[in-house]
């Protein structure tokens, strides 16, 4: 069914079907529930905080749950960003998401000796996503300073792909 399908078809029910059908909706997907539960209760900060421990667990895991061995796994972060962008969280919060994930990688790696090359393309990867995101919402100014941090960071853990990050940065200043 198309877009213009469905506005058709919406529009010829009754205000009481329409709630009927958002209703059933709620109920049978998740998602849905997930949307409306947002929508009308937002608590981003409380949202920003649960998906910050997330993210820290993949590389320092509370020690009381069994597992004690850091799974660093990109895919968490990019999990919680996807569903901060699909709720519509503040960009702000979105974008302090973004740097925090890579942050903490790179916390993770000042202690830790990394010799997965995929690890280091990866946080390229989210470093590219994150600049790109503030660019396109405005919001660069306000995470310059970061962002130049976490080049800076790069460079004295001697990561092999600094010159990228450097370059990334560079590219997006102009």
């Amino acid at each position: 069914m198309s877009k213009r399908d469905l506005k058709k078809y919406l529009k010829e029910l009754s205000q009481e079907q329409l709630q009927e059908q958002i209703i059933e909706l709620y109920e049978k997907f998740t998602p849905v529930k997930v949307f409306y539960d947002f929508v009308f209760n937002p608590k981003e900060e409380t949202l920003l905080q649960e998906a910050k421990l997330k993210i820290s667990n993949e590389y320092f895991p509370i020690k009381v749950t069994r597992r004690g061995k850091a799974k660093m796994r990109r895919s968490v972060a990019q999990k919680t960003i996807k569903h901060f962008i699909t709720l519509g969280v503040d960009v702000f919060k979105t974008a302090d998401i973004m740097l925090y994930a890579i942050e903490i990688a790179q916390t993770y790696a000042s202690e830790n000796t990394i010799k997965q090359e995929l690890f280091y393309k990866s946080m390229l990867n989210s470093f590219e996503q994150a600049i790109t995101f503030c660019i396109s919402n405005g919001i660069w100014t306000e995470f310059k300073p970061r962002i130049q941090a976490i080049v800076t960071e790069t460079k004295q853990l001697r990561w092999k792909n600094s010159a990228d990050f450097e370059a990334v940065y560079n590219k997006s200043i102009l």
